[in-house]
């Protein structure tokens, strides 16, 4: 019951930080807002300022804004309506909610690089039979300190030095290591084999053939380094978002287990919060700049479709009929929503013992 709190409670801020987004922006261009929600349905209490009614709604999961003149056919032409204001005005608030969830994605990694990111140390905790490793005398309890002179502390470093000292003309990786306290020098002749990346494609990857003891250091920076690290980290997990979706759009990564709804994040949610709070902040950040992500793409009802408008609107000289973008509106939502209810079957498959697990 705990954990179902806490999913909803991480959900609904992560939603309320979108929505005050939209509000900041709103509120810096002269917009008029109406109602800023926790929650959705009845009024339960709240309070008035500066023109805007800050509620607690009936049911707490997520929030809402509400500005004047959002709704074309509700506008009256006002000045402090949504509508009235210049396209770019528009544009930034329409695209502030999914910025403010990847800037607070942003604060979350750099956060967590100082708190103390999980890493596996550099700890050989398995040999693979008649792999290049064995062959050249690699034990279990081998501690890896360098490869071809340069220092290694963490497994990411072994696995990242590998691969590029591999893509080099010397097939041959001089590797340092530490055995029961004396230093041992080995040359080490990678195998290219092909195996299957997370997106589903056949890679070449130089492999030796070990594996990492199961041993996590919690590894934290100071806060120039950890702001470094988690802007690389957000930057490294967007790109590899964009290539997933444009994998997906392709038909090259199969939609079924390649893609998890609101089931599948909670449930992942939840098995980091057992863990602690940094897998929990891991997952938010991810989360969040996932939220971001989708909010933005070129789809009617969501954020990303707003701005599509917008730009037709900047290229005809004149907005879309209401009539017309209600149409694209109402048929965007009904695909939008089978697609939810697709990923939401495929989460239960998997997550749960309707699945047969």
């Amino acid at each position: 019951m705990l954990t179902i709190i806490l999913v909803l409670v991480v959900f609904s801020m992560l939603i309320l930080i979108h929505e005050a987004g939209h509000l900041l922006a709103a509120k810096k261009l002269d917009v008029e807002v109406e109602v800023f929600s926790l929650g959705f349905g009845k009024r339960l209490c709240g309070v008035k300022a500066g023109g805007t009614d800050y509620r607690i709604s009936l049911f707490p999961f997520g929030g809402y804004v509400k500005m004047a003149g959002e709704d074309p056919s509700e506008a009256k032409g006002g000045s402090g309506e949504l509508s009235s204001k210049p396209a770019g005005h528009r544009f930034w608030i329409i695209a502030a909610g999914a910025l403010t969830n990847y800037i607070f994605a942003f604060i979350l990694f750099s956060v967590i690089f100082m708190i103390g990111v999980p890493t596996l140390s550099n700890e050989v905790g398995q040999v693979l039979k008649d792999y290049p490793a064995e062959k050249a005398g690699v034990k279990v309890g081998d501690s890896i300190l360098s490869i071809n002179g340069k220092e290694v502390e963490y497994w990411d470093d072994i696995v990242e030095t590998i691969k590029e000292e591999s893509a080099g003309d010397g097939p041959v990786l001089d590797i340092e290591i530490m055995r029961d306290g004396e230093l041992m020098a080995l040359g080490v002749e990678p195998e290219i084999l092909h195996v299957t990346n997370i997106f589903g494609q056949t890679i070449s990857r130089p492999m030796i053939g070990i594996a990492p003891r199961s041993k996590i250091l919690s590894v934290s920076y100071d806060p120039f380094r950890a702001v470094y690290f988690g802007g690389r980290r957000l930057l490294v997990l967007t790109g590899m978002t964009y290539k997933g979706i444009w994998l997906l759009l392709t038909g090259g990564m199969p939609l079924k287990t390649s893609v998890s709804g609101p089931i599948g994040i909670a449930h992942l949610m939840g098995e980091a919060a057992r863990l602690g709070i940094v897998p929990l902040l891991i997952i938010m950040a991810h989360v969040s700049m996932a939220l971001a992500i989708f909010n933005l793409l070129p789809f009617p009802v969501l954020d990303g479709g707003h701005i599509i408008f917008l730009a037709l609107e900047k290229v005809r000289g004149r907005p879309l009929s209401v009539g017309v973008q209600e149409i694209i509106t109402q048929v965007a939502l009904v695909l939008l929503i089978v697609f939810a209810l697709f990923v939401s079957w495929q989460d239960l498959l998997k997550f749960t013992p309707l699945g047969g697990k």
